[in-house]
């Protein structure tokens, strides 16, 4: 796992500079600055409206009294979907698009929720209920 994390952190960086110096090229630099900060822009209100879209979800649930659970994926994956979406490139800004908007969201959760549930049967990760 640390092996994929390091390549990713080393590969996407060389790629996004690449992508922004042939866009730069292509478009024109002006366009190019205005493409990133709109992204940025659009990417903080999503990240903030699908934020609050799921703590609301997960308080109904709590009220309800039922585990939060696809509440806290997404969650989770808002969060790094706005993260990514912040930083400059058009690769974190697909990434991070996915990962906000719903539609594009349920595949991803459905991944995750198959990623820790064989975690869970080898014994890698442990979830702990009261």
């Amino acid at each position: 796992m640390f092996r994929w994390l390091l390549l990713f952190i080393l590969i996407v960086p060389a790629l996004e500079i690449g992508l922004l110096i042939w866009a730069g090229n292509w478009f024109g630099p002006w366009w190019v600055i205005l493409l990133i900060i709109s992204t940025g822009v659009l990417g903080a209100w999503l990240a903030k409206q699908q934020g609050l879209e799921t703590i609301n979800n997960v308080q109904r649930s709590v009220q309800q009294g039922q585990m939060p659970q696809t509440a806290l994926l997404d969650g989770a994956c808002i969060l790094v979907g706005g993260a990514v979406l912040l930083t400059p490139g058009f690769i974190t800004d697909a990434i991070g698009f996915i990962l906000l908007l719903p539609a594009t969201r349920a595949p991803v959760k459905r991944l995750l929720e198959r990623g820790i549930q064989k975690a869970m049967k080898k014994g890698t990760v442990t979830i702990y209920k009261k």
